[in-house]
């Protein structure tokens, strides 16, 4: 059996990321864990909304079958160009001392004795400051304890022509196409290619216990969610039945396995 620790930084990026890949470890008699840097909560965690978002992520990791969930303390940095005042009993993970928290996080890998660490790319896919600061941290945490390092990407390229195409339409979109250019990971980088088609009705379930986010959410993307948990399981996994890793080291080329815990 190998121990998976899967690093991420919000509530809910656990599924979009990596939900299948996890639920197909775990299918697989591996133990995985995740630990998330942030709550999700972008005031005081207090109240009785003050763990929603973690007890959301509780339930979603049940489904996949995660055996443990870990909060490493931080709140949400939100994501635009004003980075609001720490709330009063917690500070936003942009803010966190780098060595602080890749010191919690390698800790942790001990303590499981972990394998591989998922991680995010360098870009922290788009760029929000949230997942820069994962790839930061995970990468000091897994020099510190020597584990194995998969960056949980997307391929570039298409998702650049989405964004150009968008564009061209005249269709507004919440992120700048510029930005998304250098988003992500360039697809000769990426190492690991996951079908995780035949875990689409739990990474379904999953995003759906996000309920604050998917249900009751009033953004593009809550809306966008909603449709994907109404689609049919076959054609969810269709279009969330894929999953990308870039492999930290691994020599750039052609290999793109489907195995995530095969040869380096």
């Amino acid at each position: 059996m190998t121990t998976i620790l899967a690093f991420h930084a919000h509530p809910d990026d656990e599924v979009l990321l990596t939900g299948g890949t996890l639920a197909r470890l775990a299918a697989e008699g591996h133990r995985v864990v995740v630990a998330v840097a942030c709550d999700g909560i972008m005031g005081d965690a207090t109240g009785p909304d003050g763990t929603l978002r973690l007890d959301e992520l509780r339930a979603s990791a049940a489904l996949l079958g995660v055996a443990r969930v870990v909060h490493l303390g931080y709140a949400d940095s939100g994501h635009g160009p004003l980075l609001f005042a720490d709330p009063p009993d917690r500070v936003r993970f942009a803010r966190a001392d780098v060595d602080e928290a890749a010191s919690k996080l390698a800790e942790l890998l001990s303590e499981e004795r972990a394998d591989v660490l998922l991680s995010y790319d360098a870009q922290g896919g788009y760029g929000h400051r949230d997942h820069v600061r994962v790839h930061e941290v995970g990468t000091r945490a897994a020099r510190l304890t020597g584990t194995r390092v998969l960056e949980a990407t997307l391929p570039r390229e298409p998702i650049d022509r989405v964004f150009r195409t968008l564009r061209l339409l005249r269709v507004p979109v919440r992120y700048d196409p510029e930005v998304m250019r250098t988003a992500f990971t360039p697809g000769a980088s990426i190492t690991h290619r996951i079908n995780v088609r035949p875990y689409a009705h739990q990474k379904r379930a999953a995003l759906a216990a996000h309920r604050s986010q998917v249900a009751e959410g009033k953004g593009r993307s809550s809306a966008l969610f909603r449709l994907l948990i109404r689609l049919p399981v076959p054609i969810f996994g269709l279009l969330l039945g894929r999953e990308w890793f870039a492999e930290t080291g691994a020599a750039p080329g052609p290999r793109r396995s489907g195995d995530l815990l095969g040869s380096r």
